[in-house]
């Protein structure tokens, strides 16, 4: 077994999902979002959500390590909405801080474009916060800033910026194309 694995996400999987969510917000979001509002994130609340999402058929996919594969990260994939930049959108991709920088946000990436490819969709996109430090990563992956939107989240002020990946494959690369 590799330091990382990546599998479909299974119901059982919906309480660590919602935990490392929160967490994730947590650590990438004090100065950018209320206080008030990430102390009061709820880890069931976003498993509910997830959970709910797994048992429909839904694109998530969870980054495991150690046996019996403890959730150290995941990603949610469907196709994109009328009117998108591109034909996939990668709804979420969060990591627990200790995972960071280990390959687990590529091989969620790799896992998401092969999902959003089999559904036939040629490019993908996200939405990330601009003042979210970790928003070079997906520089770093080739994907490239395409638009930039206000938001109202939790009564702050922010601006979003959805990148794009005008090639889906550019997501996993050449070799597990």
């Amino acid at each position: 077994m590799s330091l990382i694995d990546v599998r479909r996400a299974v119901p059982t999987d919906a309480a660590a999902i919602g935990a490392v969510h929160v967490a994730a917000w947590r650590s990438a979001y004090p100065g950018i979002l209320p206080d008030a509002y990430l102390a009061g994130l709820s880890a069931q609340r976003e498993a509910a959500g997830y959970g709910a999402s797994i048992k429909m058929g839904e694109g998530v996919f969870v980054a495991t390590t150690g046996t019996p594969g403890r959730v150290v990260g995941f990603t949610s994939v469907r196709r994109a909405r009328h009117g998108a930049p591109a034909d996939g959108e990668i709804q979420t991709l969060y990591l627990l801080d200790d995972y960071r920088e280990l390959g687990a946000g590529r091989l969620l990436l790799a896992r998401a474009g092969a999902y959003l490819s089999a559904l036939g969709c040629k490019s993908a996109y996200l939405w990330v916060l601009r003042d979210n430090p970790t928003r070079f990563f997906y520089e770093h992956l080739g994907a490239r800033p395409v638009l930039e939107s206000p938001i109202q989240w939790a009564g702050a002020s922010l601006i979003q910026v959805a990148y794009l990946w005008p090639d889906i494959a550019a997501l996993w690369g050449e070799d597990e194309a």
